[in-house]
């Protein structure tokens, strides 16, 4: 007999942060990092942002969400589960697709921080020129 597994992945990345979010159905707990998600982001602009998929499609307290972040800043980890918990609802929910890519919720933000150059001081800073 096979066994239904009631878990939804969604993989999110955003600047260097990586973001594995779990969805199941249940009462509408936001876990990161074991900790609550008011908790874990102190400000409300993140908290906003990493939430911004459930104002959405308007399923707060319909799933259990629970995400594992590392890499990055505050910033770069809630686009991260932003992206992570897009993914997961529309595997869940196909028809959701046009409200999450109407607010831009299904496009990955590729930009990174760029490298170091040699003979520069960071990616495109010189070093100071001295005449004598």
């Amino acid at each position: 007999m096979a066994v239904t597994n009631p878990w939804t992945w969604g993989l999110g990345r955003r600047k260097s942060a990586t973001a594995r979010v779990r969805l199941k159905p249940g009462a509408g707990a936001f876990i990161i990092n074991g900790k609550p998600v008011d908790e874990y982001f102190s400000t409300h602009q993140t908290r906003g942002a990493a939430a911004s998929a459930l104002k959405c499609t308007e399923s707060g307290s319909q799933y259990d969400i629970f995400c594992n972040v590392n890499g990055g800043g505050t910033t770069g980890q809630a686009g991260a589960v932003s992206l992570g918990l897009a993914r997961a609802l529309l595997k869940i929910n196909p028809a959701t697709f046009e409200a999450l890519r109407e607010n831009g919720l299904l496009t990955r933000d590729q930009r990174m921080k760029e490298r170091k150059k040699y003979g520069r001081r960071g990616a495109r800073r010189g070093f100071q020129f001295s005449k004598r």
